[in-house]
């Protein structure tokens, strides 16, 4: 078993990143892997995405919802990228496809005819 079958397995994971004076910052953040790679939704102004245009050195660990990381939990480096809008509509088919909570929401925006959230994928590789 890899440390991405773990990731996998999980329904959190912690994904810190790094400032510019190298400091780490953690989130807790729903993922999906898919093709060797770990994917994340989340907004284009977000900090994550700032600090990840800057240094994609990304560290991943297995996390419970409010990003407590339990010792000797799995965890991996890896590199991230910020993906295109493409790319962005298959990670969210991933996340629905692993929650419910996304699932729903997706659904309830079609039927009411709300607009989807601006969003921005990352893609990390091991």
């Amino acid at each position: 078993m890899t440390v991405l079958d773990d990731l996998s397995r999980s329904r959190y994971v912690s994904l810190t990143t790094y400032r510019k004076n190298g400091t780490g910052v953690a989130t807790p953040v729903w993922h999906a892997v898919d093709g060797g790679e770990l994917f994340l939704s989340t907004t284009p102004d977000s900090w994550k995405v700032k600090r990840i245009r800057k240094d994609a050195r990304v560290v991943v660990a297995v996390c419970g919802p409010r990003g407590h990381i339990v010792e000797g939990a799995p965890s991996a480096e890896g590199t991230a990228r910020i993906l295109d809008a493409a790319g962005t509509d298959n990670v969210r088919r991933l996340l629905a496809r692993k929650y419910l909570t996304v699932r729903l929401t997706l659904l309830l925006r079609r039927v009411f005819g709300l607009k989807q959230r601006p969003a921005v994928a990352i893609a990390i590789s091991f």
